[in-house]
């Protein structure tokens, strides 16, 4: 594994905890004027530099990831409704029917089915916030990637469009820790993930939208919209996330796709060291235990299997 990978393996990270953060204090606030954008951590419902559950629930993603791969739903599961029941200050409707019918006994696809039967046209967010683990760990395994990325959604939501949507940012962060440029790596993730023509329309149109017509709402369609738009018509990492999440409204998470996406294409070391700095969290919730950029950085080589090529690293027989 080059040095370049694992430094873009790293930036998807720890780049979608930052968005997140950096999203934090502007969730469900207006866009903010582009005279006046918001370029450091603030304090919001948390304190500056806190992820929030998209971060959490990647986390859990990532752990299970590590216990059993190809991944196991019934262990995500699991690992999701042990975070339900420690009382997360945020979690999404669907999401939250989802785990409350998978913590009274039903099983995972059964809870999901009868969700989304209920409201057959929810297609929110929370699969996509949450799918950069599977990127990492099937970096170089297209087959598996796309396999676990639309499982992991399927465990919550079910829509067509989550689950295509799940499938196409792990195939855009896939392309582009490869070394395509971003335009290049949206359109052959598109034709990876064959999503419904309604979201591919939306995700085609991203980049030619003017900034007003973004509403960066809680849909999937919407938070895809404003990321790839986020990547395509920006230079580096601090513009596309900074440009994200100042849409508002479902800042956060858009903060966190974008984040993703943009530490695939610029790599670790174009992450702000400001930024960098002020990211914490805790995770296991009410553990006690705090995350930081180290924890982040140690967690995606555990899941990319770079750890092994860094220990060999250290005795100079390769290079990660």
């Amino acid at each position: 594994m080059s040095t370049d990978i694992v430094d873009r393996l790293r930036g998807v990270a720890v780049g979608a905890a930052i968005g997140d953060a950096l999203g934090m204090p502007l969730e469900f606030g207006p866009a903010i004027p582009t005279d006046r954008l918001g370029r450091t951590m603030q304090p919001g419902r948390l304190p500056a530099g806190a992820f929030t559950d998209d971060t959490e629930m990647a986390l859990a993603l990532a752990e299970s990831l590590l216990a059993r791969r190809p991944l196991d739903p019934a262990d995500l599961a699991g690992r999701f409704v042990a975070w339900f029941r420690a009382r997360p200050p945020d979690i999404g409707r669907h999401t939250r029917l989802t785990l409350k019918r998978v913590y009274r006994g039903e099983p995972w696809a059964a809870a999901a089915a009868a969700v989304q039967a209920e409201n057959p046209e929810s297609a929110s967010n929370g699969s996509v916030m949450r799918c950069w683990p599977v990127a990492l760990a099937h970096w170089d395994d297209l087959d598996h990637l796309l396999a676990d990325s639309r499982l992991q959604s399927l465990v919550t939501h079910q829509h067509p469009e989550c689950v295509a949507g799940s499938a196409f940012v792990n195939l855009v962060i896939y392309h582009l820790v490869h070394g395509a440029a971003p335009r290049e790596a949206v359109g052959q993730a598109l034709d990876g993930a064959d999503p419904p023509s309604a979201l591919r329309q939306a995700i085609e149109a991203a980049s030619s939208k003017p900034r007003a017509e973004l509403p960066n709402s809680g849909w999937v369609r919407h938070t895809l919209e404003s990321a790839v738009w986020g990547l395509l018509t920006t230079g580096s990492f601090e513009e596309a996330v900074v440009q994200v999440v100042n849409l508002g409204n479902d800042a956060d998470t858009a903060g966190a796709v974008v984040g993703a996406l943009a530490g695939a294409a610029y790599g670790l070391g174009a992450i702000p060291a400001a930024w960098r700095a002020t990211l914490h969290g805790e995770w296991p919730l009410r553990s006690g235990v705090r995350w930081d950029e180290a924890r982040l950085i140690v967690l995606a080589d555990s899941l990319a299997d770079s750890a092994r090529q860094i220990v060999r690293l250290s005795d100079g027989r390769t290079n990660p």
